[in-house]
C-alpha cells in the first residue's frame, strides 16, 4: 500500500527533478520500500490510466501481490511506481 500523501509527495518531487535514472535512485533513498520504474510513455500500453497525469510524465501504480506485476490504480494493493516519461510531439 502506498498512501497517497506519498504518492503525492512522490510525483511533487519528480516534477521538479529531470525524469531520468538519478532521479529513480533518488526516489529508490527517500522510499526504500516501494519499487519504482522509469520508462517513456509510449512504453505502456494503450488500455493502462495513470493514477496521474502531468505535462512531463505521467504516474502508474504497480501491483505486484500475485507473483506478476501489473498496472493498477488502486494505492491500496500498491507496491511500485512507474514514472512513464511524456514527449511532445514536434508537430
Amino acid at each position: 500500500m502506498i498512501t497517497e500523501t506519498t504518492l503525492n509527495e512522490i510525483a511533487e518531487f519528480a516534477a521538479s527533478q529531470v525524469m531520468g535514472e538519478p532521479l529513480i535512485a533518488d526516489l529508490r533513498v527517500k522510499y526504500p520500500d516501494y519499487h519504482f520504474t522509469w520508462c517513456f510513455d509510449d512504453d505502456i500500453g494503450a488500455t493502462a490510466k495513470p493514477w496521474k497525469e502531468y505535462d512531463s510524465f505521467n504516474l502508474y501504480l504497480v501491483n505486484s501481490s500475485d507473483h506478476c506485476s501489473k498496472l493498477s490504480n488502486d494505492a491500496e494493493s500498491a507496491s511500485g511506481v512507474v514514472l512513464a516519461e511524456v514527449i511532445a510531439d514536434d508537430d
